[in-house]
């Protein structure tokens, strides 16, 4: 009886062992796995986090805005991460002109395309936010038409590119017209809107992100989770078109 028992707790005791041994193995190949990637994680548990918190967290009674509030974690971070990826594009476009290195074109130009994905993704989201607060997707109001205006002057960055075939030259220009979009962003978004009457806040020069509207459960969802996540979802896509872009060279040399 007293064999039997012992028996029965060493195979247990191994059994532990071995499941202990499993889970720290798999531990050290997922953290050698993610040790590079810890941002990507951050991105996803901060996009959940947001999901989460939008959805099924508490926010303010306002009215009109009502329930509709919840698309600020959307919309308006959405475009606060566009500004940040335009801002990283402008600064690859400047070290491009001072070093003349394609990579920091490649750069330039793959954060300028995730930064209209965000800008798109953003209007988008804006218009059905308009919807229900104002009653139509479009109704023409000054940030709206702002918005559209340095988003079509993106467009046609893109489009000015690929119409050129010499990749130095079109690297230099495309350069320069980069710096003449991102200089067109602040105007047309920020500043001519709020000088004249709008549906959007902001308009006349009141703020438009007031503090009163928001409570702090939503400050914290929109700072820690909304705009980072959104952000590093598109350095995220950056970087993997960024790969294919390189890979592709690659290819065409060895070709």
């Amino acid at each position: 009886m007293h064999k039997l028992t012992l028996v029965c707790f060493f195979r247990n005791y191994l059994n532990y062992c071995g499941r202990l041994c499993y889970f720290c193995a798999t531990s050290l190949i997922l953290i050698f796995m993610l040790r590079k990637a810890w941002w990507k994680v951050l991105a996803v548990a901060m996009l959940f986090y947001t999901f989460i918190g939008g959805f099924l967290g508490g926010v303010p009674e306002k009215p009109i805005l009502n329930e509709s509030i919840r698309n600020l974690y959307f919309h308006v971070a959405m475009w606060f991460g566009m500004m940040v990826l335009f801002t990283v594009s402008v600064i690859y476009s400047i070290r491009y002109l001072v070093t003349n290195k394609p990579l920091d074109d490649h750069y330039a130009i793959e954060y300028s395309n995730s930064g209209i994905l965000l800008g798109v993704l953003g209007l988008i989201t804006g218009s059905i936010w308009a919807n229900f607060t104002w009653g139509s997707p479009w109704s023409n109001d000054p940030k709206q038409l702002g918005s559209a205006i340095a988003l079509l002057i993106y467009f046609a960055y893109i489009v000015l590119r690929n119409s050129i075939t010499d990749l130095d030259k079109r690297a230099r220009i495309g350069a320069v017209y980069n710096i003449f979009a991102f200089a067109m962003l602040f105007p047309t978004i920020w500043i001519l809107p709020r000088l004249a009457e709008s549906l959007h806040p902001g308009g006349m020069g009141n703020p438009g992100f007031n503090q009163k509207d928001i409570d702090g459960r939503m400050r914290i969802v929109f700072w820690l989770g909304a705009v980072p996540g959104w952000t590093l979802l598109a350095v995220w896509i950056t970087t993997l078109r960024l790969r294919v872009k390189i890979i592709e060279e690659k290819r065409s040399e060895h070709a």
